[in-house]
């Protein structure tokens, strides 16, 4: 950005001749001797934010560690342990694919009658349905509990347009380095709870006195992650603001139905209509284009409660979904189904491949050690995060530094065959193994940086605020619908590579390997700069 003369393009920008409202939360960025100052975050919200961002990779995780023997368990295999990976799968992917069909309707609803009812009466789904997984015994009724999770997890899109809402041009990069971080946090604490907490009455000597812990031996922990979902639901009751514009709920109330006092009282108003222009006017005349009403300008107007015309920007004009299948909305959202195509299979690869004896071409890590792993990851990848993001993201903009941090899956991928071969050589792990094994996660840490990139990218795409919720809510249909395929994408490539042995075992890589590099493809459709950086794309 060159030249000190260059303001920011907002996204709603006022009509010509009116001031132009500072953005963010009630604090400007100002811009002096060519630089931008950064607008403070708000912290409290964020926090809120943040927190209710928690419930969608702790419930989407929690059962992993334990949902191959609660499937056992049903007796819905017949006693055939093979059959075991079928009816899992089903389980783990019909969370994701009931979230598909719902976010979209979430984040319309969010649009129409605000951010926060549609969190909260997620949350408060969410933990209902979390206590009817816990209290299943039978298969069917474990999967619609499952289906339900995802149908109220749907909301956890409007979390993004609430991010974007309370940030501005000089602080969402900052804001949103967050989200992954919270991704990382949640997809680390939902094994560790289901593995600690899953069948209380083995471990400890307390829980052996009550039947019911033996009848529902998986009801701990999905009555933990309960807890934290009715926690997040009181904290935003009692703290969350709301952050659609309330001028646009209100159009929408008086847009069908004017009131008659309000006509009585623009009608006696000395630069309003006749008596007899009114009785003339259609009812849908009150939001009009007439120059009493618009002030002589392309604007539409409402009546407030008080007679007074209000002003309404086009932006405000109602949202559909057609208005928002625009190449630069769907660039984004295409890539954004890559990401999560290709990051879930990392993980559903890494627990799979380091569990698989070594003769098989794993690892033959014990369960403990994949948690450590997984958790010591999860932590650094958080960090990471909240550091050094926002210094990358100003350093190198957001598709140059989303084609480099998406560049190291392809090293990911590469390095389970290369970790797999320098094992199964010695025959057991070996120093070699756990250096391999750190420099993985440390270029996963990289690849990290994509999300952040591709949800500003997301939210920057919006046509119009009022559409921010309809945008998000397709991007999170997209991911939903990607992240249900990639777990039986991953794991049955997986069994059919090491079956056949095909490409001596390692064909499964590889074919991950060549759809990373479809979605580098996609990438370049990526525009270079933001709308909200003030540069024409």
């Amino acid at each position: 950005m060159a030249g000190t003369d260059h303001q920011p393009v907002s996204q709603d920008a006022p009509p010509e001749g009116q001031p132009r409202e500072p953005p963010g939360d009630a604090q400007s960025s100002t811009r002096s001797c060519g630089t931008v100052e950064e607008t403070p975050l708000p912290k409290l919200q964020l926090f809120i934010l943040l927190y209710l961002q928690l419930a969608e990779p702790i419930t989407s995780t929690v059962i992993y560690p334990f949902v191959n023997q609660l499937v056992r368990e049903t007796g819905v295999t017949g006693g055939d342990e093979r059959k075991t990976g079928y009816f899992a799968g089903l389980i783990e992917s019909c969370f994701y694919l009931i979230e598909a069909i719902c976010v979209l309707q979430w984040g319309r609803a969010s649009d129409r009658i605000g951010r926060k009812p549609v969190l909260l009466g997620g949350l408060l789904g969410l933990t209902l349905s979390m206590i009817g997984f816990g209290l299943s015994r039978q298969y069917w009724a474990i999967v619609l509990s499952r289906c339900a999770e995802g149908a109220l997890n749907g909301n956890i899109g409007v979390t993004k347009s609430m991010m974007a809402e309370i940030t501005d041009h000089t602080n969402r990069a900052r804001g949103f380095a967050f989200l992954p971080m919270t991704w990382a946090v949640g997809g680390t604490l939902g094994p560790i709870i289901g593995g600690v907490f899953a069948r209380p009455a083995d471990r400890w000597p307390p829980f052996r006195a009550s039947p019911f812990w033996t009848t529902y031996p998986y009801f701990l922990p999905c009555i933990v992650v309960a807890c934290i979902s009715i926690s997040a639901f009181v904290i935003a009751s009692l703290g969350l603001k709301e952050t659609l514009p309330t001028v646009s709920r209100y159009k929408k109330s008086v847009d069908a139905e004017p009131r008659l006092e309000d006509l009585e009282k623009l009608a006696h108003r000395p630069d309003g209509p006749s008596p007899n222009a009114i009785a003339e006017e259609p009812r849908s005349g009150l939001i009009g284009t007439s120059p009493p009403l618009a002030d002589a300008k392309d604007e539409k107007a409402v009546i407030d409660a008080q007679g007074e015309p209000v002003e309404i920007n086009q932006e405000e004009r109602p949202v559909t979904l057609r208005s928002i299948l625009v190449p630069r909305v769907l660039y984004p959202i295409l890539n954004y189904g890559f990401v999560s195509l290709i990051d879930q299979a990392v993980t559903v690869l890494v627990p799979l491949m380091y569990s698989t004896s070594i003769e098989l071409g794993g690892l033959g890590f014990d369960p403990f050690t994949i948690g450590v792993v997984q958790g010591v990851g999860g932590f650094v990848i958080g960090i990471v995060q909240i550091f050094t993001f926002p210094y990358m993201h100003r350093k190198f903009g957001s598709k140059r530094l989303y084609i480099g941090s998406y560049i190291t899956y392809i090293v990911v991928f590469a390095m389970f065959p290369l970790n797999s071969f320098v094992t199964r050589r010695a025959g057991r792990v070996t120093a070699a193994t756990w250096a391999l094994v750190v420099a993985q996660y440390v270029t996963y840490v990289g690849s990290y940086m994509t999300w952040g990139c591709i949800f500003i990218y997301i939210s920057d795409a919006a046509p119009t605020k009022n559409a921010l919720g309809l945008t998000n809510g397709l991007a999170q249909t997209t991911a939903s619908i990607v992240r249900a395929i990639a777990p039986s994408l991953a794991s049955s490539l997986f069994s059919l590579t090491l079956e056949r042995h095909l490409a001596a075992g390692t064909l499964v890589y590889w074919v991950l390997c060549g759809i990373t590099l479809a979605g580098l493809v996609a990438s370049r459709w990526l525009p270079a700069t933001l709308r909200t950086e003030g540069i024409n794309r």
